[in-house]
């Protein structure tokens, strides 16, 4: 590699670790404050919010790597032409296509890269984003009991604290319904104060209770007794074991979710797609079949049009027997009328079985085309990108920023109103996934043409020059003053 190339790698290199780093940590916390709610009072340790951490940051990958690719190569070219580099290389006789052409290389690595991030990550990361998730919505909140109201976090059982002591963290004033035996209000305890600990494995809480009393009612000896033995019991020190489920993390099989859409690569999408592919024709000819049936065509095949031509054929009506009677045709087109709605009855059933049979059909369809948006993506913001470097000649994280968020705006929008349009069947799955990437490719061979020609598409003063030519061609209005005697 020639010190030109080295020098234009390393120029790129370091922007875009940096942009990388940048958007990853802000999408990092974007994805973060979503899902707070769900880590927060669940007593997870360190490790398990970092794995979680961790998993969510793959999933941002695809959103980050374009962002990264523009920001980075606005910033290279725009501080090679900030600083006069790149009026040096061109006064050399280097054109732009060669100077772009390392970081054109190295684009298309990066581009690879993303494709397999997608293909091998992307599914791994979801895989067990969706298992942690559900096993952290499994586990149950923490035991934080209030003061001065009644608490049923604990199941079977109904506390009230009086008060807390903030520094002992003594509880006085206590009350405790058991309903373990699922009659009622049969069975409570009073006492002065009281402590509550939980296990080091989280599977029993431990309620230790002073100076109080039990009450508990008996149960009644036949249907019509309507008198219940009470028993009362005084204690100074109890203790009362409460088994909790659900309440310490539990990890469970994270292949659970490994038939989602979401989790898999380009190999086991295109069997899923085949699968469901002759799934929703087997679906489409069982629903012909009906709908012969239930237009009275049970033996189509006797009828040489329907079986030579088609249903779309002009049927010979001249040749059709005629009932002269009022009676018999007015009975004939009342079965004829049935029969049409009967039919239409079934389009309609069939409507709705077919949105919910092509759904997951096109949503396998739009995952294998989105393995490829990524790389796809991150290649053109590159032609996007690096002109607008060379043509602005800014560095730093100022004017790249506003430009890069501007273009990226874009093409965030129109690639998730392309993919809910093919999630609804409004458009292709190729359509929806790839109108976002073709859109903005023109943009970027006319930003590219227009670096490579030294266009001034972004120096106020050739507007200012424009101006005042069109200002000097106009005809200018001459004043006549009257000077009367």
């Amino acid at each position: 590699m020639k010190i030109f190339d080295r020098f234009l790698v390393r120029s790129f290199i370091g922007p875009l670790f940096l942009t990388i780093f940048i958007v990853l940590f802000v999408l990092v916390m974007q994805f973060l404050w979503v899902y707070i709610d769900e880590l927060v009072g669940k007593g997870l340790g360190l490790t398990v919010i970092l794995e979680f951490l961790f998993w969510g940051t793959c999933t941002v990958i695809p959103m980050a790597l374009p962002l990264a690719t523009l920001l980075a190569s606005i910033m290279t070219m725009g501080n090679l032409g900030e600083n006069n580099e790149l009026l040096a290389m061109k006064a050399a006789g280097i054109p732009l296509q060669r100077i772009m052409r390392p970081l054109i290389i190295l684009s298309f690595f990066l581009s690879v890269g993303a494709f397999f991030a997608s293909n091998n990550l992307m599914p791994l990361a979801y895989k067990n984003i969706f298992a942690l998730r559900d096993d952290i919505s499994r586990t149950k909140d923490e035991i934080r009991i209030p003061t001065g109201i009644f608490y049923n976090g604990i199941e079977n059982y109904t506390l009230r604290v009086g008060r807390r002591d903030q520094e002992s963290d003594m509880l006085y004033n206590v009350m405790v319904y058991n309903h373990s035996a699922r009659r009622g209000n049969n069975s409570i305890t009073l006492a002065d104060s009281g402590a509550l600990r939980l296990t080091e494995d989280k599977k029993n809480v431990v309620f230790t209770l002073f100076s109080g009393e039990t009450y508990e009612e008996g149960e009644r000896k036949t249907v019509s007794d309507t008198t219940f033995p009470i028993q009362r019991i005084q204690f100074e020190k109890q203790e009362i074991i409460i088994e909790l489920n659900n309440y310490a993390f539990q990890r469970r099989d994270g292949d659970r979710f490994s038939s989602d859409v979401m989790a898999q690569n380009l190999t086991s999408l295109s069997h899923r797609r085949d699968s469901l592919d002759s799934l929703y024709s087997a679906s489409r000819a069982q629903f012909l079949a009906r709908l012969l049936i239930s237009g009275g065509m049970s033996y189509a095949y006797q009828l040489d049009t329907s079986q030579h031509h088609s249903f779309t054929a002009e049927f010979p009506l001249d040749e059709l027997p005629h009932h002269d009677e009022p009676g018999q045709m007015a009975d004939l087109l009342s079965r004829t009328t049935g029969k049409i709605d009967q039919m239409a009855n079934q389009v309609d059933s069939y409507i709705i079985e077919d949105i919910q049979l092509h759904l997951p059909l096109r949503r396998t369809k739009i995952e294998w085309y989105r393995k490829f948006t990524v790389a796809f993506a991150c290649f053109i913001f590159f032609f996007i990108g690096a002109p607008l470097g060379a043509i602005i000649r800014k560095g730093g994280l100022g004017t790249p920023v506003i430009v890069s968020m501007f273009f990226f705006v874009i093409y965030y929008v129109i690639d998730i109103s392309g993919k809910k349009l093919a999630t609804d069947g409004a458009v292709s799955a190729a359509t929806g996934t790839l109108i976002s990437a073709l859109i903005l490719l023109p943009m970027g061979v006319f930003l590219t043409w227009k670096a490579t020609t030294d266009s001034t598409l972004f120096n106020k003063d050739a507007y200012l020059i424009l101006v005042k030519k069109i200002r000097d061609r106009l005809p200018k209005r001459h004043g006549k003053n009257n000077i009367k005697a």
